[in-house]
């Protein structure tokens, strides 16, 4: 006999995915399936509108209490990496130690998959750290509405690049782990709409500066993205990290610019 369809996977559903693989928050991920992934990856910038306002009340809480901008840009950037227990930056390093191993694609998943850190990984996840930092703090310099403006939107952009690269037809470079879970679940026009609607949201904040960097920032993810799929044949749940990271940092980091 016929197993009956499963059902449509609920808003809830989609929720609990996004928040349950892409942050610490204590959320049960009830259903593992391509179309709650779907709905998942369709809320990524959810995810990084409620951990960038994090970001924001820290940085904001720092300044009122009299820090420099430096030390709230260090507070702020500090809540992603504590929110997702630094899984986005531990992508990067990984993806940085794959592409710079220059050995075929399956020593360089084996090399991804270790747990420790290459050179090309600390290198990478320190001058990201440091930027990133450096960004925020130049946007705390003009004043803590624009710096908490900047910490919400470039979590948003870094996490609308995982739905972006979420898209049918990019291919998971490995049959297991969370890259599989997700990879070609949204529908390319849903991802470019999503896209889309991002670049709005930084303009709509943050003048046309702010336009101008989630689409550079989605751009520069777009390049990291395709060469991932020519290095390792897709891509993993590390690529996805690497990913938001860089978005991230273009963002702040053209906003950040005078």
């Amino acid at each position: 006999m016929t197993e009956p369809a499963p059902s449509a996977p609920t808003t809830g559903d989609a929720l609990r995915f996004a928040f349950g693989t892409l942050s610490v928050l204590p959320v049960t991920v009830r259903r593992w399936d391509r179309a709650a992934a779907r709905g998942g990856m369709l809320a990524a910038p959810l995810v990084g509108a409620v951990i960038g306002l994090g970001a924001a009340v820290v940085g904001g809480v720092l300044v009122a209490l009299g820090a420099s901008p430096l030390l709230a840009a260090v507070g702020a950037v500090a809540v992603p990496a504590a929110a997702t227990r630094g899984l986005h930056l531990d992508g990067l390093a990984d993806t940085a130690d794959g592409l710079g191993s220059g050995k075929p694609a399956e020593d360089a998943l084996r090399i991804m998959k270790q747990s420790d850190i290459g050179p090309f990984g600390v290198l990478t996840l320190v001058l990201v750290l440091l930027g990133q930092v450096a960004a925020l703090a130049s946007c705390y310099g003009d004043g803590w509405r624009y710096g908490c403006a900047a910490a919400v939107l470039s979590a948003v952009t870094g996490r609308a690049a995982l739905t972006l690269a979420a898209r049918r037809g990019v291919p998971a470079a490995r049959p297991g782990g969370l890259g599989a879970a997700v990879a070609g679940v949204v529908p390319p026009v849903l991802a470019l709409a999503l896209a889309g609607a991002c670049v709005l949201l930084c303009a709509a904040f943050a003048s046309l500066r702010g336009g101008v960097a989630a689409a550079v920032a989605l751009v520069c993810s777009e390049l990291l993205l395709r060469r991932c799929r020519r290095r390792f044949g897709g891509v993993t749940g590390d690529v996805f990290g690497a990913l938001a990271e860089v978005a991230t940092t273009v963002t702040l980091t053209i906003l950040a610019l005078r």
